[in-house]
């Protein structure tokens, strides 16, 4: 059964993260209630721009530890299979283990509590500490082998130490916590001493920001070759466009044919009353003309997908998925049932007129062209809230208070809220749902929570959408990562 979750990964952007099983068929559809006072419709916003610079996906195989050859006690026979197997593993390992940091590093960013920041980030590079040991203890000793040993060390090293430094660069300020402040700094000093030691890096190249960060942005495209999928999108419907286009062309130079043999018969001879009547009548055509070509465009295109994707292996090039892919507004009339029922079960305060922007993915995952050893591919797709807080209005409120006969008055911020449906579809099963809510300022996301759905309605069991350090490792935890070492010694 897929497994699908949303948090928040920026401070204006959300991550919806879905599992997908081999041979799965499913379409998971996300409904986002704005409100009008928002300022977001059809006609402010361009769907297809939004497609194009708001969201961004990324699909890869996903493993929950089960494969990963250097948290196995089979290591030795994986190290007998060809190179390239070996680099799919490696890659597959060290793919995940970035992620997992990184998510973890994303969720302690937002503890702004001391007493709890610092022990998490303390845990954090502990775990980072001894998965990286268990990491290095298999290093192969062929040349060839051992080159791409190397470029995942090195990417990881670093990359560990960057997300423990930027923690520790965002830290609530305390006095206290000396002690597991030192014992962080201590992981990222000796990290850069290995790094030093092992001579992965130029002197040039460490002094150097742009080229160690370019260096090591290379490195990470390296470790996602073989899993992360190739797309090849193409936009759909657009012959249909251009014979909605034609066809609405048409019919204006109908009206305007029929309009100006009407002035022929009624004006007779070539006068300024006649040349004025030809003036209005394709001053009306130019005016008109767009707005119905784009109303017969929307019409026709209501509930059709949009683009289509291909994703493919990197290294066989073979057609792993396909998709089809909707993003469009919604009236309330097309909304299903479900949604329209769980949209109504809001608090008599928050129900206002929202308009409906609907974003959805058909899948189907093919059986046969899977890499061996995987039975799952993950889709993370983030999308962008700049767009719909472009239109906000900035914190103007002040709450005034008595105290011992004084009056004092504290600025409030204007918040909106965002209610997001979630439904899942798989197969020849009933849809089920899940109902999130996004408080939200011009500035930043304040509170992503998850709702009940009504009774009646099937509802997706989904993880916690909170702040807390997740438990699974491509999600992704380093800590499942430590306790898998653990179980495979």
């Amino acid at each position: 059964m897929s497994s699908i979750e949303i948090k928040q990964e920026e401070a204006l952007s959300i991550k919806f993260t879905h599992l997908l099983e081999v041979n799965a068929n499913c379409r998971v559809d996300l409904y986002f209630s704005l409100p009008n006072e928002m300022g977001i419709n059809p006609k402010s916003f361009d769907e297809q721009e939004y497609f194009h610079s708001g969201i961004l996906g990324r699909r890869s195989y996903y493993s929950e530890g089960l494969h990963i050859p250097l948290v196995q006690s089979r290591f030795v026979s994986l190290s007998k299979r060809t190179i390239e197997e070996f680099r799919l593993y490696l890659n597959l390992f060290a793919y995940q283990f970035a992620i997992a940091v990184e998510n973890d590093a994303k969720q302690l960013k937002h503890l702004n509590e001391a007493e709890l920041f610092y022990p998490s980030v303390v845990e954090l590079a502990r775990q980072v500490e001894s998965t990286l040991k268990k990491f290095r203890r298999s290093e192969p000793s062929e040349e060839k082998r051992k080159s791409y040993f190397e470029n995942a060390d090195n990417y990881l090293s670093w990359f560990c130490e960057q997300q423990l430094l930027k923690l520790m660069s965002e830290r609530p300020r305390s006095s206290g916590y000396t002690e597991l402040r030192d014992e962080i700094f201590v992981v990222c000093r000796n990290e850069s001493a290995y790094r030093l030691e092992r001579n992965y890096n130029s002197s040039g190249t460490v002094q150097d920001a742009n080229r160690i960060s370019n260096k090591m942005l290379l490195l990470r495209r390296l470790i996602q070759r073989g899993v992360v999928l190739k797309e090849e999108s193409k936009t759909l419907g657009t012959w249909l466009k251009k014979a909605t286009t034609g066809f609405a062309t048409g019919l204006i130079m109908l009206v305007v044919s029929a309009l100006i043999l009407k002035a022929q018969g009624v004006l007779s001879g070539l006068t300024i009353a006649m040349l004025f009547t030809l003036a209005v009548i394709y001053a009306f055509r130019e005016v008109f003309k767009d707005d119905i070509r784009n109303a017969m465009w929307r019409r026709i295109q209501r509930g059709r997908p949009r683009w289509s994707r291909i994703l493919r292996d990197t290294t066989s090039g073979m057609a792993v998925a396909r998709q089809l892919v909707w993003l469009d507004f919604m009236t309330p009339q097309d909304l299903p049932s479900e949604v329209d029922e769980i949209l109504k079960r809001r608090h008599r305060q928050n129900k206002v007129d929202a308009e409906i922007l609907h974003y959805g993915a058909s899948t189907r995952v093919q059986k046969d062209s899977f890499l061996s050893g995987y039975n799952m591919l993950q889709e993370q797709v983030s999308f962008s809230l700049v767009p719909f807080a472009r239109y906000l209005e900035r914190g103007k409120a002040k709450v005034y208070q008595e105290r011992d006969s004084k009056v004092s008055h504290e600025s409030a911020e204007r918040r909106y809220q965002v209610n997001v449906v979630v439904s899942l579809k798989e197969g020849k099963s009933a849809p089920r749902f899940a109902r999130y809510k996004i408080t939200m300022n011009r500035s930043n996301i304040v509170e992503i929570t998850q709702s009940e759905v009504p009774d009646g309605v099937a509802s997706i069991e989904s993880k916690h959408t909170g702040r807390e350090m997740e438990s699974r490792i491509s999600g992704g935890s380093a800590s499942s990562v430590r306790e898998t070492i653990k179980e495979n010694g």
